[in-house]
C-alpha cells in the first residue's frame, strides 16, 4: 500500500477554512484543477471534472462537523490506483487566525510502483493546498 500527504498553515481561522473547504462538493471552490462538481446520493457521492475533462467519482465514507474533517474514497477515476482512501481536516492554531490543513491518502498502486502512485497524490494535495493558502492570503492586509 501506497500513501501520500500533504499540509500547510492557512492565514484565516479554522472555522472559514472550513466553511470553505468542508463542504463535500466544494473542491471547485479550491482547487484549480478541479472544474466541476455534482453530488448524487443525497450528496455523498461526488462526480468530479477536471480542467482536462477528466472524470472522478468520488464516495464520502466520513463526515465530522465539530472536527473539521472528513473521509472519502475513490469509486472511479483515470488513475491507476485501487484501494483509495483520503482525509481533509483543518485544524485551528493557538492565534485563532491561523489554522493547519492536512490532506493525506492511502492506496494500492495497479501497474505503477508505490513511489509513482504516491509522487501523482502527493502533487495534487500540494497543489490543492497551496491554492487554498494563497485564496486566504490575498485577503489577509499588511
Amino acid at each position: 500500500m501506497a500513501q501520500a500527504s500533504a499540509s500547510i498553515e492557512v492565514a484565516a481561522p479554522a472555522e472559514k477554512v472550513w466553511q470553505l473547504i468542508g463542504g463535500f462538493n466544494s473542491l471547485p471552490d479550491w482547487v484549480p484543477f478541479i472544474s466541476k462538481s455534482e453530488t448524487t446520493e443525497g450528496g455523498r457521492v461526488r462526480h468530479l471534472a477536471t480542467s482536462k475533462g477528466e472524470i472522478i467519482v468520488e464516495r464520502l465514507e466520513k463526515f465530522d462537523n465539530a472536527a473539521r474533517s472528513y473521509s472519502y474514497s475513490i469509486v472511479q477515476a483515470p488513475f491507476p490506483i485501487t484501494g483509495y482512501l483520503s482525509t481533509i481536516s483543518v485544524q485551528e492554531k493557538a492565534a485563532g487566525n491561523w489554522c493547519h490543513v492536512d490532506w493525506s491518502g492511502t492506496f494500492t498502486p495497479k501497474g505503477i510502483s508505490d513511489s509513482k502512485a504516491s509522487e501523482l497524490f502527493q502533487g495534487v494535495y500540494e497543489g490543492g493546498l497551496k491554492s487554498l493558502a494563497a485564496r486566504f492570503a490575498q485577503s489577509v492586509s499588511p
